[in-house]
């Protein structure tokens, strides 16, 4: 009987890859499919050089991923660059805060006089002078787009 099985086995395993090349030719005798082929094999000069370029983009890719020292050299590079950023904005926010409080604690009132005496500040007159140019810029951007 396992000889029986056997042979079974046997004859399933040579037909199989009969009908495999069988549904492959007919699949190739079809219209459709061979004008795929064709177009295929016109872009295969394309194909190759994508293929080339991608795999130089994936071995560089992998390169520089598995370079620890030019991580390390990128990082320090970037926290060259943010540190000063983030000390001028640790300066920005704490002049904020303070100034809040400040604010909160005066009752003083800022009549019209003061208001003209604050316009000679000049830290006030930096202040206008920015706003006033980046409104300039704003404007001027603005009529661009509209022409």
């Amino acid at each position: 009987m396992s000889q029986t099985n056997a042979q079974v086995l046997e004859q399933d395993a040579s037909v199989a890859p009969a009908n495999v090349k069988a549904d492959v030719l007919d699949q190739l005798l079809k219209p459709e499919v061979q004008e795929a082929l064709t177009v295929l094999v016109d872009q295969l000069p394309r194909l190759t050089e994508m293929m080339t370029l991608l795999t130089k983009t994936y071995d560089l890719a992998n390169k520089v991923a598995n370079d620890r020292v030019l991580i390390q050299d990128m990082v320090g590079g970037i926290q060259e660059v943010v540190k000063p950023l983030e000390e001028k904005v640790k300066g920005y926010a704490s002049a904020a805060i303070e100034a809040n409080d400040r604010a909160d604690q005066s009752e003083a009132t800022i009549g019209l006089f003061g208001m003209l005496k604050l316009l000679k500040d000049p830290e006030l007159q930096k202040m206008l002078r920015f706003s006033q140019a980046y409104l300039d810029i704003l404007g001027e951007r603005k009529k661009q787009e509209n022409l």
